[in-house]
């Protein structure tokens, strides 16, 4: 049995293929530009390399500075999608705690970040009952 490699603090490193987790809006530029060659960086529109952070760390940047904002926790996010300016992501909020909680009023905010995942505007879009659900067609 092989052992595995450890780092400074005596811990088990991960595999070299992995990435460890990093701050979502760390002020680095590393990996914005010039990039690894990987398909995001060839994207152009879509990608981190047109954009300052990715789409998953928009997703997050848009829901903790939305809490910021509000005061509230996010529940989740149900879209988020690149713009020529950066990213626009919908967020919904628990506005009120009711019971049973399928009478809770829920909020969907929409959310515009700039390119480096910095909130530049937002403002609710719909208001409705958790136990609602969307018609279709």
């Amino acid at each position: 049995m092989v052992a595995a490699e450890e780092d400074e603090t005596g811990r088990p490193r991960r595999p070299s293929g992995k990435k460890t987790g990093r701050k979502a809006g760390g002020g680095s530029d590393e990996g914005r530009k010039g990039g690894d060659g990987s398909d995001e960086d060839r994207k152009g529109g879509t990608g981190q390399a047109a954009h300052g952070v990715s789409a998953p760390q928009a997703m997050r940047r848009a829901a903790e500075q939305l809490r910021g904002l509000l005061g509230r926790a996010p529940e989740s996010v149900s879209a988020v999608r690149p713009t020529d300016d950066g990213w626009q992501a919908d967020i919904e909020v628990l506005e009120l705690e009711r019971v049973p909680s399928t009478t809770s009023v829920m909020a969907s905010y929409r959310v515009l970040l700039d390119e480096e995942g910095e909130l530049v505007a937002y403002e609710r879009t719909r208001r409705y009952t958790r136990g609602q659900i969307d018609r279709s067609g």
